[in-house]
């Protein structure tokens, strides 16, 4: 998938079916001049239903797809005979999907399972046929009930991409690098920052035929809680990992000065991100030798407060040791 055909950001205009009206109809047949009233219900008006799609992977389908109107609901007819309810319209989305209410920004619901449904808009009743109106007093009621009329809703879908494992770091520190190196992956790898504009997924396989999922998210830089750089469009991604993947290079300034600046930027966003589990991979550790990485040992066991690794994806060091603690984590 190219990073243009990945969209996780879409507003659409939802219109649900207006339900039918109910019929006033009064019995007749031959020999029963008065019958009495035997209109039927007017059908519901279709629903606008979001469901979940576990082969979707983008909202891509909806981007040029801004307006979801669902059908009407029939008139009830003579004979109680109730009328045949709206077609119902379904949007699917991919797992990991946030629907809310584009006026109040309201978050009305999450897609997060397979076989998951939402109704974001409800279809109008259909009115009562007038044979619910007979009474002792009212033997032949000629009137019925009108049906509902649908609603109007403006929806956001906002994709936060599921995965267990969530690539953080600053622009250009090996993300897309690791993610080729340990899956099938195939992100864009280019020497320049913002190389990665939109999230890429990877398969790790791991012992025994097992798996997990691996995100590769844009950048973050400071000020992204505020929305700087990408921002947001970085940050929501990382809300759905279960595990963090702090990515530093090796001839960084200060390794323990950019993982705060990084938990710091997260917990300006969202404080319950610094509950999940945290693991740090000091990359591109193939540029050390012996003494400078034992330095750097004995400097980082006093200043990191997380566990961390040396790894090298281009030269393939430690990275069977990473996928072990990850695994560990994700499992313990």
């Amino acid at each position: 998938m190219t990073e243009g055909n990945f969209v996780d950001y879409v507003k659409i205009h939802t219109t649900s079916g207006n339900g039918g009206s109910g019929s006033a109809h009064l019995h007749r047949e031959k020999f029963i001049e008065k019958g009495g009233p035997d209109g039927g219900d007017g059908g519901r008006g279709g629903h606008v239903i979001v469901r979940a799609n576990p082969n979707l992977w983008t909202l891509l389908h909806l981007k040029f797809k801004r307006h979801i109107r669902a059908g009407h609901g029939g008139n009830g007819a003579k004979s109680r005979s109730t009328g045949y309810d709206g077609e119902d319209m379904y949007i699917d989305v991919p797992l990991g999907t946030t629907i809310k209410d584009t006026e109040t920004d309201k978050v009305l619901f999450e897609i997060t399972e397979e076989g998951q449904e939402y109704i974001a808009t409800e279809g109008g009743m259909g009115g009562r046929g007038n044979w619910h109106f007979k009474s002792s007093t009212n033997q032949t009621p000629r009137y019925s009930q009108p049906g509902i009329d649908g609603k109007e809703v403006q929806l956001t879908l906002e994709l936060k991409v599921l995965a267990d494992v969530g690539l953080v770091g600053f622009p250009n520190v090996g993300k897309s690098t690791l993610l080729a190196a340990i899956t099938a992956a195939k992100p864009k790898i280019a020497n320049y920052e913002f190389t990665t504009l939109k999230p890429n997924l990877g398969i790790v396989q791991y012992r025994d035929h097992r798996s997990f999922v691996m995100a590769d998210i844009p950048g973050i830089i400071e000020g992204a809680a505020e929305g700087k750089g990408i921002g947001h469009r970085f940050l929501r991604h990382i809300e759905r990992n279960s595990t963090l993947l702090f990515m530093i290079p090796a001839d960084a300034d200060s390794i323990s000065e950019q993982y705060r600046i990084l938990l710091h930027e997260l917990q300006k966003y969202n404080p319950e991100l610094l509950d999940k589990s945290k693991f740090v991979a000091i990359t591109k550790s193939d540029m050390l030798d012996e003494e400078l990485k034992a330095e750097l040992t004995e400097e980082l066991d006093n200043e990191l407060p997380t566990p961390y690794l040396f790894i090298s994806a281009v030269a393939q060091q430690g990275l069977v040791e990473l996928k072990d603690e990850l695994w560990k984590m994700m499992n313990s």
